[in-house]
């Protein structure tokens, strides 16, 4: 199997569980100590090896896209007041990286984020990371765990792969749910990165009907074949398409893997834990400035 260098990074949600904070700044360039939440994401994306990211995002996001771009103006006030230092620092992304933004057009869930993405990822393999998970860099190797380990997988046994990780009782109602089957074998130490068969997923499962305790943190790594079944995908609950029927077809046909994560998530799409993000990422950085 070839190495994935594609990723996709859906951006076109509003943000409602962030307002009032997200009514003028998208959800996505809201701090996380020093630099935006995206900011991360898309570190991780490029540490792990991928090489064009699209954001798929509507009309009002464009500022997402802006903060990828040169701001040829700041830039050359910067260097002209000798700050040369800190204009190398705002244009950040590696020479071989590239980003691009298609528009969702139409807010049809998930699955029709991903699928909107096609005419730019076209025949190639790809991951996505959702934006609202952000993992914890200061305790993990980018560049080997978790996304970095599931490109590697895939590009070892061609099993598109799915991220998860063990939540409490009280918190199994919130997640999509891995149902393992009888083959998997969850004997791996806690604390790192292991691959294997998934029959399943069950979507927010009370606590009496849930298959596991193992919920999806929010990366995936996904054969092409992916798009086709998007595109034949009726939409569902909400009048949306979701990303978790196509994966139930890809599941029957070709077999899919999860893979266990490392290290600690946060969700910077809620307002508790983002502001319980935002401490520790200032923390860190606080205490690396010292």
């Amino acid at each position: 199997m070839h190495k994935i260098t594609h990723a996709v990074i859906p951006v076109a949600g509003f943000g409602t569980r962030m307002l009032p904070l997200s009514k003028s700044v998208p959800k996505e360039l809201l701090p996380l100590g020093n630099r935006p939440a995206i900011h991360y994401v898309v570190e991780e994306a490029i540490a792990a090896g991928i090489k064009h990211i699209v954001l798929v995002g509507h009309a009002q996001k464009s500022a997402i896209e802006n903060y990828f771009d040169i701001n040829a103006e700041l830039d050359n006030q910067l260097r002209h007041k000798g700050k040369d230092e800190l204009a190398d620092s705002l244009n950040w992304l590696p020479e071989d990286v590239t980003v691009s933004m298609i528009r969702q057009g139409k807010a049809l869930g998930l699955g029709h984020a991903v699928l909107a993405a096609r005419p730019i990822i076209g025949e190639h393999d790809f991951a996505v990371l959702l934006p609202d998970v952000v993992l914890d860099p200061f305790t993990t190797d980018m560049s080997a765990d978790n996304l970095a380990f599931m490109l590697s997988q895939f590009a070892t046994d061609g099993h598109s792969q799915i991220l998860v990780d063990q939540v409490a009782d009280e918190e199994v109602h919130k997640y999509g749910i891995a149902k393992l089957t009888s083959e998997s074998d969850v004997s791996a130490p806690a604390d790192t990165n292991a691959s294997f068969k998934v029959a399943g997923f069950v979507e927010k499962p009370n606590l009496a009907d849930a298959p596991s305790n193992l919920a999806v943190v929010g990366r995936y790594v996904f054969s092409n074949h992916i798009f086709d079944y998007l595109a034949n995908t009726k939409a569902s609950v909400g009048g949306e398409i979701q990303l978790t029927d196509a994966i139930d077809a890809l599941i029957s046909e070709y077999g899919v893997h999860v893979t266990t994560m490392r290290g600690d998530s946060y969700d910077a799409g809620d307002m508790r834990s983002y502001m319980q993000a935002f401490i520790y990422f200032a923390e860190q950085q606080l205490v690396d400035d010292e």
